[in-house]
């Protein structure tokens, strides 16, 4: 990805969604583009406007952290939107790569240890599985299996969550919530591509969605991240209806770049026999395709 083309719009939309109010600014008159003026950012953060223009130009080559720190709090960047701000700064400087940890290239290459799948199919009481920053889902326990059994019935290996949201129109039954959950889908992928943006697969799949999709398209503009490590989520699923679920995603030490994610409902919930239902679903689904495996 054009690094410099990023920078620029990275900046520039933050700068639009502060008010002079929020920057504790006058509002004055007469302005004619949304948010501060480059003028305010640069005063905000202590640096000459020739300097803070040059930034927004695309150029943070060599910038220190305590000027990309001084321009994160003049923007209120959020921690997700502060770690990307680094991240596109590293990318620039050329270091993106030499910090990051060395991660497999090819999704449809990874197979999970034997220890990681026996430690999914531990897990009985919700579904668990491995992701990547592109989606990609990696390994699962069965009933995250059954739970994703629209995702996983794509003949695409590996399955891919993005693809599901917004190239499957299942995805709007299956995400009751889907307007919220596709903000986050696409601030996920743009979160990845500030931390890699070398990464060949999460280029051809983010051109794929954005010439597929509108809705992708708009989403990707908007230059929103956010880091997606806890809180809940409602679905409606084919088989056993509306399930609302607490989850946990848990940075894995010893893949780095992939999560752990596990989904869980309150004790005594609907939602909690709602995955009792699709338990025994999916092992019935097993059973009949062993069966006629071997009737076969």
């Amino acid at each position: 990805m054009d690094n410099r083309k990023e920078v620029r719009e990275f900046l520039v939309s933050r700068r639009a969604k502060i008010s002079p109010e929020q920057a504790g600014l006058p509002a004055g008159g007469n302005r004619r583009v949304p948010g501060l003026r480059r003028s305010e950012v640069a005063a905000l953060a202590d640096v000459s406007i020739e300097y803070y223009s040059k930034l927004e130009r695309g150029t943070l080559a060599g910038v220190s952290a305590g000027v990309l720190d001084a321009v994160a709090r003049a923007l209120q960047l959020d921690d997700a939107e502060r770690a990307h701000l680094f991240d596109l700064a590293r990318a620039a400087d050329g270091t993106s790569a030499l910090i990051r940890p060395r991660r497999r290239s090819k999704a449809n290459q990874w197979t999970p240890h034997r220890s990681l799948q026996w430690t999914l199919d531990a897990v009985t009481a919700g579904p668990a599985f491995v992701r990547n920053g592109r989606m990609d889902l990696l390994a699962a326990n069965r009933l995250a299996r059954a739970f994703y059994s629209e995702v996983c019935a794509t003949p695409q290996r590996p399955p891919n969550l993005a693809r599901f949201q917004f190239l499957d129109s299942a995805s709007h039954r299956f995400y009751p919530d889907w307007d919220l959950l596709a903000d986050v889908c696409v601030a996920i992928l743009r979160t990845e591509a500030g931390r890699n943006p070398h990464d060949k697969e999460l280029h051809d799949l983010v051109g794929e969605l954005s010439t597929r999709s509108d809705e992708f398209r708009t989403r990707w503009g908007a230059h929103d991240v956010r880091h997606h490590g806890t809180g809940s989520k409602t679905f409606h699923h084919p088989v056993v209806g509306d399930l609302t679920l607490a989850y946990e995603g848990l940075e894995m030490a010893a893949e780095p770049g992939l999560t752990l994610t596990i989904y869980t409902a309150e004790p005594g919930s609907p939602s909690e026999e709602g995955l009792r239902l699709l338990a025994s679903w999916a092992a019935s689904q097993e059973s009949d395709s062993a069966t006629r495996q071997l009737s076969g």
